[in-house]
């Protein structure tokens, strides 16, 4: 456990970051599992409504730091192929 002053101020400001994190990237995992549903579905409509929301949590996590920049125009790219590949599911 830290003893200084300064290091005990450093690991409370590191879980209090670390728990805005957490909470940033949950949020935008969500978004994505529920986009990446809409493409295994086959729905091609509803795919391409979320995209664009999905789109802007990316670019919201990649601000406040929670991911890298790269990190986010891959999550981006990839997801905007899927849905553009998506076929609809043949009904029974």
């Amino acid at each position: 456990m830290a003893k200084h002053p300064s290091a005990e101020r450093q690991h409370r400001t590191s879980l209090r970051k670390n728990a805005v994190n957490k909470k940033n990237k949950s949020a935008l995992r969500t978004q994505v599992k529920k986009l990446r549903g809409l493409v295994q579905a086959g729905d091609k409509d509803g795919a391409k409504k979320a995209l664009p929301s999905v789109i802007k949590a990316i670019d919201q996590t990649v601000k406040k730091g929670t991911i890298h920049k790269n990190t986010g125009s891959r999550y981006k790219s990839r997801l905007s192929r899927q849905v553009s590949e998506v076929k609809p599911a043949a009904a029974k």
